[in-house]
């Protein structure tokens, strides 16, 4: 009597993952793919000028034109970065990134209800300035140190303050110390006076409201406490990691 072929029954499909854990790998996904992109593009702009920002976009929609002339620190006048370090980070060269005596003392002041500034080194203004966008808000701010900490690594100070002095706003649609000195001076960044590069720092914190030609009050005021400042920097060694 021939056998009776027993009938297979289907292999049980696999088990679809829950939706937790859906989202979870989701997640990670674009922590990873987050983190290998910035990477790249801290690699990439270590070496090549970043080619726009997300303020410049910004003045472009507004229907602005762009003025920006890229410079190599080494051809920019020593007196620029001097006026930069003098007016936004004294200890530029001897941090890593984030100067926290700085940042508690502003914290400390802002709670006494003094107008101080937050105390953003320049590695922290620069990775802002070139990979984010210009407001408040504490996912920014974790950016920020995020980048921050890959530039310090990648970079060096040389290439930081280089970004810096090239993708800070110096003007309405205008970036970059260079920049700024033809609209200012009428003359490239490579012969900045003291009073000229301290002029130019001076306004970099409200470029739209503050004059760097024939400024007043609390601007001439600033400018000069910073063209006193840079002497300062130059005797003292603190733009030593620039040389």
């Amino acid at each position: 009597m021939p056998a009776v072929a027993r009938s297979r029954r289907p292999a049980p499909s696999a088990r679809p993952r829950s939706w937790p854990r859906r989202i979870l790998i989701w997640i990670v996904r674009i922590v990873l793919g987050f983190i290998l992109l910035s990477l790249l593009m801290v690699a990439i702009y270590r070496f090549v000028p970043p080619p726009i920002t997300i303020t410049q976009l910004g003045d472009i929609t507004h229907g602005h034109s762009l003025h920006k002339d890229w410079m190599p620190l080494s051809q920019i006048d020593p007196n620029m970065a001097r006026a930069a370090i003098a007016a936004e980070d004294g200890n530029f060269c001897t941090h890593h990134g984030f100067d926290f005596k700085a940042i508690e003392k502003a914290f400390k002041g802002n709670e006494a209800g003094k107008r101080l500034r937050g105390g953003s080194t320049i590695s922290q203004q620069t990775a802002k300035n070139v990979f984010l966008w210009q407001g408040r808000s504490y996912l920014r701010k974790g950016l920020e140190a995020w980048f921050t900490v890959l530039i310090e690594h990648l970079w060096g100070k040389k290439r930081i303050m280089e970004v810096y002095l090239n993708v800070a706003e110096t003007g309405i649609a205008t970036y970059g110390v260079n920049a700024g000195a033809q609209r200012y001076f009428h003359h490239d960044a490579s012969r900045l006076s003291a009073t000229e590069a301290a002029r130019i720092t001076a306004i970099l914190p409200l470029p739209a409201e503050r004059a760097a030609i024939s400024p007043q009050g609390r601007v001439l005021r600033y400018g000069n406490r910073i063209t006193r400042r840079v002497g300062i920097v130059r005797r003292g060694g603190y733009d030593s990691c620039l040389r």
